[in-house]
C-alpha cells in the first residue's frame, strides 16, 4: 500500500524512465543467464576426464550386473529347485556371510588380487562382486514363488535342469532379474572405497572417485562440485524413472512363496 502510494507521487515520466530502465536491465541480462545457469556443469565438465571416468563406472557397473545376474540365476535356481544332501544348511550358510561388513574383507580381497597383479586393473572392480548372496537369496524367492507344477510337466516331458532354468524360470522371473540388477548396478556405480583403494592412475577412476579432483587442500570449488555431483546422478535417476515398474514389481513378488 505504501509503495503504491509513493508510486502515484512521482510523476508519470519518473515512472516510465524507471519502468524503461528496469526492462532494459532485464534484457542485458537475459541473453547470458542459460550460460550463467551452466558455467558450473561446463566448466566441471572440462576440469576432470569425464567421459573417461563415465565409460569406466558403466562398464564396471554393466559387467558386474551382467556377471552377477549369470552366477546369481544357476545358483538360485539350484538351491529352490535342485533337490541335494545339506541345501538347506548350504544356503543357511551362505545367508550368514551378509552379516560379515565389507570392509572385512578389504585387506584381504587387496592382498590376492596384489599377488595376482590385479591392481590398477578392471579385475579389481569386477571380479571381487561378481558373487552376489543377496542376489541369490532374492531369486531364490522368486523361483520359489513359481508354480512346481511347471516343472512337474518339464520333468515328465524329460527336459533337464537346465532345460528348466532357462525355458521355464528364466522368463518368468524377469522382474526379479530386473529388481537384482537395478540393486547390483546402484552398487557398482555408486562404490568409492573399493575404487579408491585398488586404482591409481586416473585412467581407471570411477566417476565417484573423480569427484575428488573438485577437492583440494586449499579449497573446493563448490559450485563445479554440486554440478559434477548432479551429472553424476543422473543416469541413476534416469534409470531408475524408466525400470520402476519392473523394479516394485520384483520386490512385491520375491517375497510370495
Amino acid at each position: 500500500k505504501d509503495a503504491g502510494k509513493f508510486r502515484s507521487e512521482l510523476p508519470p515520466d519518473a515512472v516510465r524512465s524507471q519502468r524503461g530502465s528496469w526492462r532494459l536491465e532485464w534484457e542485458n541480462v537475459a541473453p547470458g543467464w542459460f550460460g550463467y545457469l551452466f558455467h558450473n556443469y561446463r566448466e566441471a565438465w572440462h576440469a576432470a576426464p569425464f567421459g573417461r571416468y563415465f565409460f569406466v563406472s558403466f562398464f564396471t557397473a554393466g559387467t558386474q550386473v551382467l556377471g552377477g545376474l549369470l552366477i546369481a540365476t544357476m545358483a538360485a535356481f539350484a538351491f529352490a529347485r535342485i533337490r541335494f544332501p545339506g541345501r538347506e544348511a548350504v544356503f543357511l550358510l551362505f545367508v550368514a556371510t551378509m552379516m560379515i561388513p565389507g570392509e572385512v574383507l578389504l585387506i584381504p580381497n587387496y592382498i590376492l588380487l596384489a599377488k595376482l597383479g590385479w591392481l590398477d586393473t578392471f579385475y579389481a572392480l569386477i571380479v571381487p562382486w561378481l558373487a552376489s548372496v543377496f542376489g541369490i537369496f532374492l531369486l531364490r524367492q522368486f523361483f520359489l514363488s513359481l508354480p512346481q507344477d511347471l516343472f512337474d510337466a518339464a520333468r515328465i516331458d524329460g527336459a533337464s535342469y537346465w532345460g528348466m532354468l532357462w525355458r521355464i524360470a528364466f522368463p518368468l522371473a524377469v522382474p526379479g532379474l530386473i529388481t537384482y540388477g537395478i540393486f547390483a548396478f546402484l552398487g557398482a556405480y555408486n562404490a568409492l572405497l573399493w575404487p579408491l583403494i585398488v586404482t591409481q592412475s586416473p585412467e581407471m577412476r570411477t566417476i565417484q572417485v573423480g569427484l575428488q579432483a573438485f577437492i583440494g587442500e586449499a579449497g573446493s570449488d563448490y559450485g563445479q562440485l554440486m554440478a559434477a555431483s548432479t551429472m553424476a546422478i543422473l543416469p541413476i535417476v534416469l534409470g531408475y524413472f524408466f525400470a520402476q515398474r519392473h523394479f516394485i514389481q520384483g520386490i512385491a513378488r520375491s517375497g510370495i512363496k
